[in-house]
């Protein structure tokens, strides 16, 4: 169940480029808004970064996440748990744009913003080696 779920997220975000994808650099063009504004977490998350995302999208975004430099890593994605056992459809997520060079897919108990557990799917842009970016 889990395994499909993800794969057709990583179909969805790998194949969509959207007129307008987000700029590579830090803020992303409205509707984004950064995410510790919208909800009580700090402007940036270690191993996440500084996240934005549009309001209308959630919970499961996608979000935009810039290193310290506002370098666009990442587009993440917050998959309630509830939807994958209910086989919610996701349709329409958009993407980033940016090329894809690795996924993380992992389990999240909750947090401000998106209370319920979930997963994130973690679509990077950068090489494993420049996640450390955002390590701190």
């Amino acid at each position: 169940m889990i395994r499909s779920a993800l794969a057709a997220l990583l179909l969805f975000g790998l194949a969509i480029a959207p007129a307008g994808a987000a700029d590579t650099h830090a803020p992303p063009p409205a509707p984004y808004r950064k995410v510790s504004e919208l909800v009580k977490l700090p402007d940036f998350l270690p191993g996440m970064g500084t996240l934005y995302v549009d309001p209308k999208t959630l919970p499961a975004g996608p979000f935009l996440a810039y290193d310290h430099s506002g370098r666009l890593v990442s587009t993440i994605y917050m998959v309630p748990l509830k939807d994958i056992d209910e086989h919610t459809k996701f349709t329409d997520l958009g993407a980033s744009g940016q090329p894809v060079d690795h996924v993380d897919f992992y389990y999240n108990a909750g947090h401000p913003g998106v209370a319920m557990p979930h997963y994130h799917v973690v679509l990077w842009h950068v090489p494993k080696s420049d996640e450390a970016s955002v390590a701190k």
